[in-house]
């Protein structure tokens, strides 16, 4: 088959010559959502191959509330009107934590003869070798949320450096005061998210030499993440200021459990951590990346099928609200259950980005282990070089 055609860091001589007549912004598909990350020049784009599409969602760890809204979201999108004579098929695996696994799933969508396959990689540094089998097949893989650190690829992401920037910042703004004691709760080690994040507080107080910083481990998960917390305070004492990437209720019940002063905390928009920052007037912020980037990512790939160009790497919007701004029904929802992610979707992507309780609920986020053999017809369709 032949091998596909990538602008990624070298660019084209058209691609040159283009961006001297137009903004950069205007070379990349819906660039207000699609954000060209800061200081890539790189684009991704392949010649384009008439669908329906046989398209593979492959997701890495498992009992995450956010990654089952996740992969509800992409169904949930897949179904409507407007997008679903793009599919000839969806298929989701969700692979848990092991790196093999997830590499041994992408392949298997590979030699099935799979168009796109959308994943969330479990180790940002493994996937080279399973990149250079799908572009050997004429496959498109797009890398999102976690992203692989390969740039022949289009990642999807928000910059994570800024996402926990803008937490820490509004924590240390909210204490007043560039002196205390801070905990930090990191998620699961070995993550290129974790790694991106923490990179984003240790921005904010590097300037801050009299902030002591406490770090722990959550894993991303509401009952280690109060577990550790917990144990914090009980070796630490009290705490000026606590930012936590993610499963952050466990953070609100740590303190309701241990009397911990309300303290400005910084955490995710699951609907239990966002109601309980403002039910009990705790100061904070609620910052958000949104199970929507499922969607998003899965558009990308039926986009690049469709021929259109993307920045190599991607950012997202990164919705965001303190304490003060909050409102039910608005940013938390009192009948939906604490694991609900309060922002469903990212508005300035479109319309049909942001989803309804009811339409998630309707989804199922269980693995589909269901893979077709390909037939002659889907192993001659594999995508040309674009010239």
């Amino acid at each position: 088959m032949n091998s596909l055609k990538k602008i990624a860091s070298g660019v084209s001589t058209f691609a040159v010559c283009a961006s001297l007549a137009l903004p950069a912004m205007a070379q990349t598909y819906m660039p207000e959502c699609y954000i060209p990350a800061p200081g890539v020049e790189g684009t991704i784009s392949y010649e384009a191959k008439e669908g329906p599409y046989r398209i593979a969602l492959v997701n890495g760890h498992t009992g995450i509330p956010w990654r089952e809204q996740m992969i509800q979201s992409v169904r949930a999108w897949s179904e409507r009107p407007e997008n679903a004579g793009d599919f000839e098929e969806l298929r989701v695996v969700s692979t848990g934590p092991d790196v093999a696994a997830q590499i041994a799933a992408v392949d298997n969508f590979i030699q099935a003869g799979y168009d796109a396959i959308a994943f969330i990689a479990v180790n940002p540094t493994a996937f080279d070798a399973v990149i250079r089998r799908a572009e050997r097949a004429g496959v498109v893989l797009v890398s999102f949320d976690n992203p692989v650190d390969n740039p022949s690829i289009l990642r999807i992401t928000p910059d994570w450096v800024d996402f926990e920037a803008i937490k820490a910042k509004s924590v240390v703004n909210q204490m007043g005061s560039d002196s205390g004691r801070i905990l930090e709760i990191r998620g699961i080690q070995g993550n290129s998210t974790d790694r991106d994040r923490h990179v984003g507080v240790e921005k904010i107080l590097a300037d801050k030499p009299d902030m002591e910083v406490i770090e722990v481990v959550g894993n991303w998960d509401t009952g280690t993440v109060q577990r550790v917390t917990a144990d914090a305070f009980a070796v630490h004492g009290q705490f000026d200021g606590i930012i936590c990437q993610h499963g952050c209720r466990g953070v609100t019940n740590a303190m309701a459990a241990a009397d911990h002063p309300p303290v400005p905390v910084g955490g995710d928009a699951e609907n239990g951590f966002v109601s309980a920052l403002a039910d009990n007037e705790v100061p904070g912020i609620s910052v958000s990346v949104s199970p929507g980037m499922g969607p998003l990512a899965v558009r990308a790939a039926i986009k690049l099928l469709q021929g259109e160009r993307f920045p190599s790497l991607a950012n997202l919007p990164i919705p965001n609200v303190e304490t003060a701004a909050m409102e039910p029904g608005v940013h938390y929802y009192p009948d939906e259950p604490d694991t609900f992610e309060t922002v469903t979707g990212y508005a300035t992507c479109g319309e049909d980005m942001v989803f309804t309780p009811d339409e998630l609920r309707n989804q199922s986020f269980e693995t589909d282990w269901s893979v077709k053999v390909p037939d002659e017809a889907h192993q001659s369709r594999a995508l040309r070089p674009r010239l």
